[in-house]
């Protein structure tokens, strides 16, 4: 390593392999030790949001898989697994709030990075948008069915985001906690109804048939094309995927965890197999709860699909009467509220995700800098974070105004703005998978490894341009038609990247110092554990390779 010396906020001279870091001012550091692995693993979880994946993305997997939905979950759980191997190795190498931006970066370099960071910030301001929309439509038909009051869905959009951005606002310690008290719920009240349902034995005996992964790709067999009068298994797929969307939020918050290089790994393993055995388990449950023969049938009254049906939708979710029908209505109570409560945590959780991209990026100057300045004594991004909620207020106002009912809040505000931001995950998913391999085979080669860092990420790439191929072949029937924001989904994503690309480009040729400090405000050590530098010290650099 050199032995030149830098002035603060430069960065340090590196010999070949080896990944600079950036100096830190107290304002722009986050705060250390907040959180501990299962702190993480709440915060990552409830960005799945159990409950509201269960009664939103289930029935979803139906629409597209019919009674095979569980085995949809089962691919999409295989294809994770696989991904997560090398992620999981990448992010013991790389700690940053900047997750994959600053992977992409250290293993395809700064112009794939900037380009890579520009999509994945829009893909997690999206999700943060969309789950308003999600929260406003629960609040609605809850509080209809509780109180008989009818309050506009759209109203009570803007009151999530309001929520949203205040528990936010304070330390993430705090939304830890409150996140964790509504993920134990959840997870408690799905496991009490699927274990009875298994103890009734569901409607006709329970089978293993749903759990079929071949069922999956066959709507004559699974019923969907009797009701639906189609099937995708692309759709099956993107709703399992969606239920899992902020699984690789673990890496984001290193900086703020007690041990980086030990908490990532268990969280992200955590998060990606925990929910995924318990959303199987549910959905099996769920399935065999209304029969393999009547599933569909239910899925479509929910979902207003049924030919001739007078009403929008029969009940808020299917998996309404099956409480009812096997536990009892007690339970349907809690459930209607506990999708309140999912659907804040959720959002709350992509919210404070898409903050921290936009953090990192402004602290690197590559978004304006003010925004990478954290709030003195809690520092959390509190200046990142209320430029999101900003958007969220414009996007959510944009779909209002076309529509403002409050069943478009979940068909359009919420599906539209998911199905952007998922493609476009998806596809930067891809990228970083071809990252990891070229950043152990080439940099960090004592790390190399034939399966970790090469097979897995190759098998999970694959599994990445899957997804993305079966979403665009199936966006009219996952939207309900095709609008403009629909056909626009593939370019949007594309554009996005492309200005990216384009712009660390002119940075190289034009702006030396912005381009160097794309991907490198990071902490880095080949040893496993977080440098020793922090705001006001000497960062650590360690050699890569």
């Amino acid at each position: 390593m050199s032995d030149e010396v830098n002035e603060p906020g430069m960065h340090h001279a590196t010999a070949e392999g080896e990944v600079p870091t950036e100096m830190r001012t107290a304002d722009q550091s986050l705060k250390a030790g907040s959180v501990g692995v299962i702190g993480v693993v709440f915060l990552v979880v409830t960005g799945a949001a159990p409950i509201a994946a269960m009664l939103f993305n289930g029935p979803l997997t139906v629409l597209g898989a019919g009674w095979a939905a569980p085995a949809s979950f089962i691919l999409t759980l295989i294809g994770l697994v696989v991904f997560t191997v090398g992620y999981v190795q990448m992010a013991r190498r790389v700690n940053a709030a900047g997750g994959f931006y600053t992977f992409i970066s250290h293993g395809l370099g700064k112009v794939l990075g900037l380009a890579s960071a520009c999509t994945v910030m829009f893909a997690y301001v999206m999700f943060a948008c969309q789950q308003q929309g999600v929260s406003g439509y629960w609040l609605s038909t809850t509080f209809d069915n509780w109180f008989g009051v009818s309050i506009p869905g759209w109203l009570l959009v803007f009151v999530a985001i309001a929520i949203t951005v205040g528990i936010s606002y304070f330390e993430v310690k705090i939304t830890a906690r409150i996140l964790g008290v509504a993920l134990c719920a959840e997870v408690i009240m799905l496991t009490i109804l699927g274990i009875v349902i298994l103890l009734k034995g569901g409607a006709n005996g329970i089978s293993l048939e749903p759990l079929n992964p071949v069922k999956v790709f066959d709507g004559n067999a699974n019923s969907a094309t009797a009701v639906f009068g189609s099937a995708a298994a692309g759709i099956a797929l993107f709703g399992a995927y969606f239920s899992w969307t902020g699984f690789e939020m673990a890496p984001n918050y290193a900086e703020e965890s007690r041990h980086p290089a030990r908490t990532v790994g268990p969280a992200t393993y955590g998060s990606v197999i925990g929910v995924g055995i318990l959303y199987i388990f549910v959905m099996w449950m769920f399935v065999e709860g209304w029969g393999t023969e009547h599933v569909s049938h239910a899925v479509a009254l929910q979902l207003g699909a049924v030919p001739g049906h007078a009403l929008p939708n029969e009940y808020g979710s299917a998996f309404y009467p099956v409480t009812d029908r096997y536990v009892g209505h007690w339970m349907t109570i809690i459930y209607e509220g506990l999708i309140i409560t999912s659907s804040f945590a959720a959002g709350i959780a992509f919210y404070s995700t898409a903050s921290r991209y936009v953090f990192s990026m402004a602290r690197e100057d590559i978004l304006p800098s003010f925004l990478g300045k954290t709030r003195e004594g809690a520092q959390n991004p509190w200046r990142a974070s209320l430029a999101v909620g900003c958007v969220m207020v414009v996007y959510c106002t944009l779909f209002i105004l076309s529509d403002s009912s409050t069943l478009a809040q979940l068909t359009k505000t919420s599906t539209y703005g998911a199905l952007m931001g998922v493609f476009a995950l998806l596809a930067i998913q891809g990228v970083c998978c071809i990252a990891i391999i070229w950043f152990f085979w080439k940099h960090a080669t004592d790390g190399f490894h034939w399966w970790k860092t090469v097979i897995a990420p190759i098998l999970g790439c694959a599994a990445m341009i899957f997804g993305c191929q079966q979403m665009l072949a199936n966006l009219g029937a996952l939207a309900g038609g095709e609008p403009l924001f629909v056909k626009l989904i593939p370019w949007v994503s594309l554009a996005i990247f492309s200005f990216g690309f384009v712009l660390a480009l002119y940075w190289r040729s034009q702006k030396k110092d912005r381009y160097e400090a794309i991907g490198r405000f990071v902490d880095i050590n080949v040893e496993g554990e977080l440098p020793a530098g922090r705001a006001g010290d000497e960062p650590a650099v360690a050699s890569a390779g």
